[in-house]
């Protein structure tokens, strides 16, 4: 175990790197010329020059790509442009409110997934099995803006059981008053995808000679679909969790943004408005070395799920 472990992080070293080299690229080269940015249309030479100097971006690029290396294994990416602030605080500050809706989201996402993909999967072929997957569809077709619009006008303002926006001191407060209107929104946005997905892994397992085995020794089906075939498809299910949790950091923008939670994602959108490439830059570092860690995690986890996988 420890032995694959440090295999694979030695592993994320090249990929560390071509993340590293692909976004110093679209910055500095792509981007353009940040000094401009932040002097404004009036600004003369001498003012931009100035600029330049502060920044670094008068260096050699070879210079600068070995400070933009620095940053990233000291965790310092300097001061936000836009605020003063430094990044990392930014950062540290913003995580919280985001993982106050996301975690409680991704568990309730996944375990009704689960227990509806599994519920279906004793009805498959059947009227409830067509019904439900209609409904699904028809829930996919709908944007999140029409999900944040309706639930916002009818719970929040219709009836007042929450606020439309705000965030408190206090995590009990937040996850009770102010994060519960976004979890509930998040989760009625997400369940009809993760539920065809997570069905189509039951039913891919429920077809195999293992079931048909454990049927022709006389075992319930409950028991067939709720212990032997949960623990296979649990695999596939564990993959698509963890390939999304670095992604919701980021995707929960439109939740952060339109209830006024503080988060990354809503810092992502202010940051791309200010043109603040410091804060852009540090959160899609984070965001690549988030992926490795948890596409690690999944492959722990997977073992623990079926101690017959072999990790290679």
């Amino acid at each position: 175990m420890l032995s694959f472990i440090l295999r694979r992080l030695w592993q994320m070293l090249p990929t560390m790197l071509g993340v590293v080299v692909l976004v110093f690229v679209l910055f500095n080269w792509v981007g353009g010329d940040p000094a401009y940015l932040l002097a404004g249309k009036m600004a003369d030479t001498a003012a931009i020059e100035n600029i330049r100097r502060q920044l670094g971006t008068d260096q050699p690029y070879t210079v600068q790509l070995w400070i933009f290396i620095q940053q990233i294994l000291t965790f310092d990416f300097g001061n936000a442009w836009s605020t003063g602030e430094p990044v990392s605080q930014i950062i540290a500050s913003r995580l919280g409110p985001s993982l106050t809706v996301l975690v409680p989201l991704t568990i309730l996402e996944t375990l009704f997934g689960i227990a509806l993909a599994l519920a279906i999967a004793f009805v498959r072929g059947s009227l409830t099995d067509r019904a439900v997957m209609v409904a699904c569809t028809i829930g996919m077709s709908v944007s999140i803006l029409v999900y944040i619009i309706v639930f916002q006008y009818v719970f929040a303002y219709q009836l007042g059981m929450f606020p439309v926006q705000g965030w408190g001191s206090s995590l009990g407060e937040n996850l009770l008053r102010y994060a519960l209107l976004p979890i509930i929104i998040g989760l009625a946005v997400s369940i009809a995808p993760t539920l065809r997905l997570y069905r189509s892994f039951v039913l891919d397992e429920v077809g195999q000679d293992y079931v048909r085995t454990a049927r022709a020794k006389g075992l319930s089906e409950r028991r067939i679909v709720w212990v032997h075939v949960l623990r296979n498809a649990a695999i596939p299910i564990i993959t698509h969790v963890m390939a999304n949790l670095p992604a919701l950091l980021i995707g929960a923008f439109l939740l952060e943004r339109f209830f006024g939670i503080p988060g990354i994602g809503r810092e992502v959108i202010l940051a791309v408005e200010r043109s603040d490439f410091p804060v852009i830059k540090a959160i899609t570092v984070y965001v690549a070395v988030a992926t490795m860690v948890f596409n690690l995690l999944a492959d722990l986890l997977y073992q623990a799920v079926d101690p017959r996988v072999r990790l290679t």
